[in-house]
């Protein structure tokens, strides 16, 4: 009898991974297919996910210390391919990939990578037109960034001193490509941003893709576009195209071509200045001429030959206005007098001391001091005062009589 042997589950995990561990091409295989529940966790930042194909599934697992060298972003539907090592999760008693390198399925990861920042910086406004920022027209500081030992920086200081040597140039050597590029360029655009320059230009000569990636970096596109300063990117050849570009206030295809772009020529500067000379001389000359004739016309006038006879002409004129003036003021005074005295006389011959002249008489009422226009208003005993011509007279009253249709009217 065949004696029986008994496994734990624990134990026959650990069998079935030593024989995963066992086999070689377990160990280190490619696997293509498409992601599905992707995941990645907070804060440990290991990435999970199934790959899967028509027919079936692969749970896999990216740890951060691996993933950490993903220069793109997996995302649900990407179909891939994962380089790893398949062994057995005891715990829950399946297999699964441990992936140590993912590159997108037809599509170089680099590339890939690219085209996610650009999407994603594109969509947050660090290339919109309105951002940039001009360029000067004469720059006398320029700050450049670049390789020391580089073709790119004698290829722009060549151009540059040709075309318009009397302006300063600051360099700032930094790596172009490698690990430490990134961080020596930020280090440089912030720096030279202090600096007071008039423009900042970043270059380097041409190269792949990964060996221009430093100027692909988030933060180095980041750090562009929060300048003060106007920068020129002028990375690689015709054709090459960095995240730098499109960030950039002006982009320019070659090292040559920055320096083309931000410094003008002087000869031509020259030439420009000369003309404009010349048109400022003729602008000052014709407005001298304008002026020269129009002192001529004034010294040609009879004001100024024979000043004064103008005075002369002027005080003869002054004494037969004051003249005129006397007369219509006297003429003015001898109307209104004439309206004055016919005034005056319409006034007396209205006035009552007048009618008393006549005979008549006012009666006044002393107390109120009013005079009294009727007879209904006088009493028996009553004091008045009669205002003559000549002065007053005052009397008590002994009797009132009444005409009768006065009394039939006040009944």
């Amino acid at each position: 009898m065949i004696e029986r042997q008994v496994f734990t589950i624990t134990k026959l995990s650990q069998y079935l991974k030593d024989l995963f561990w066992q086999d070689d091409l377990l160990q280190n295989l490619w696997v293509s297919g498409e992601i599905s529940n992707y995941k990645c966790h907070n804060p440990s930042g290991h990435i999970y996910f199934t790959l899967k194909d028509e027919q079936s599934v692969l749970r896999c697992v990216y740890f951060r210390k691996k993933n950490a060298l993903l220069r793109f972003a997996p995302t649900e539907g990407m179909k891939v391919m994962v380089r790893g090592s398949v062994s057995l999760y005891e715990r829950s008693g399946y297999y699964q990939l441990y992936v140590e390198e993912m590159e997108p399925e037809g599509l170089g990861a680099l590339f890939l990578a690219y085209e996610q920042l650009k999407a994603k910086l594109s969509q947050q406004g660090l290339f919109d037109e309105q951002c940039k920022k001009p360029l000067p027209y004469v720059p006398q500081k320029i700050g450049l960034i670049t390789s020391p030992s580089g073709a790119a920086v004698r290829d722009f200081l060549t151009t540059l001193k040709r075309r318009f040597p009397c302006v300063q140039v600051l360099l700032y050597p930094v790596a172009v490509q490698g690990k430490e590029a990134p961080l020596q360029i930020n280090n440089a655009l912030q720096e030279l941003d202090k600096r007071g320059l008039d423009v900042i230009v970043m270059t380097r000569g041409g190269g792949s893709l990964e060996e221009l990636w430093c100027f692909n970096d988030e933060t180095v596109a980041r750090s562009v576009f929060m300048l003060k300063t106007p920068l020129v990117s002028a990375i690689g050849h015709e054709t090459d195209y960095t995240i730098a570009d499109f960030v950039a206030d002006k982009r320019a295809s070659t090292p040559t071509a920055a320096a083309e772009l931000i410094a003008p020529e002087q000869s031509e500067l020259l030439r420009y200045l000369n003309m404009q000379e010349q048109l400022m001389g003729s602008i000052i000359f014709k407005n001298m001429q304008k002026k020269r004739y129009l002192l001529e016309q004034f010294a040609a006038s009879g004001a100024l030959k024979h000043p004064r006879e103008k005075i002369n002409l002027n005080h003869q004129r002054m004494d037969e206005l004051w003249s005129r003036l006397n007369r219509a003021m006297e003429l003015f005074m001898r109307n209104n007098l004439t309206k004055l005295e016919r005034s005056i006389e319409n006034l007396e011959a209205l006035s009552p001391l007048n009618v008393l002249m006549r005979g008549y008489t006012l009666v006044f009422d002393p107390e109120k001091n009013r005079p009294l226009k009727a007879l209904h208003n006088v009493k028996k005993g009553q004091g008045l005062k009669i205002l003559f011509h000549d002065g007053n007279a005052y009397c008590t009253v002994n009797k009132v009589e009444r005409k009768e249709e006065d009394i039939i009217d006040r009944k």
